[in-house]
């Protein structure tokens, strides 16, 4: 079964025993054309994008991605959900929902994960915008879909951190 988790949830953090590396996830952002992809380092703290696949078929698609999974050794898959900002269903998640259900039946095997995705291509096109040197949209168009899954992929990461205000006594 899939899980759905809130961007502000709050889990227990896992201890891995010494010497072993935490798993590797990796991070999906779903389009009709293409998937963005991004893992994390070795360590699992931090996200990097990895590449963009274009999209042909179902069958093709899992495949592809298959490969990768098996490759970089992952154990945790996380699939943006991108539902509408009142938190309804958009016909876009309802097509992420039915990969990560494909993708999870044929890797059942792994951790599988769906997570609310508001807002980060829009957040990734603010970050690739005119001062980052990807002002021509052709440029953007190659790695808007990884910084997409990069930034799904922190936010993922980064679920289970309360954020701490600064001591203002100090």
């Amino acid at each position: 079964m899939l899980r759905i988790l809130p961007t502000a949830r709050i889990e227990q953090a896992v201890d891995y025993p010494l010497g072993m590396p935490p798993p590797r996830t990796l991070a999906l952002d779903v389009g009709d054309k293409r998937i963005g992809l991004a893992i994390t380092d070795p360590l699992g703290m931090t996200a990097q994008p990895l590449f963009t696949l274009h999209r042909t078929n179902l069958r093709a698609d899992l495949k592809a991605v298959g490969r990768f999974l098996r490759q970089h050794k992952v154990e945790a898959v996380v699939v943006g959900n991108p539902v509408h900002a009142d938190g309804s269903m958009s016909p876009q998640a309802e097509k992420a929902q039915a990969f990560a259900a494909a993708l999870q039946e044929a890797h059942p095997q792994l951790q599988h994960h769906l997570l609310d995705e508001r807002l980060t291509t829009r957040d990734a096109h603010a970050l690739l915008g005119h001062r980052s040197g990807y002002a021509d949209r052709r440029a953007r168009t190659k790695v808007i879909d990884q910084v997409a899954a990069v930034l799904l992929l922190e936010a993922f990461l980064t679920r289970d951190t309360i954020a701490l205000l600064p001591d203002p006594d100090q």
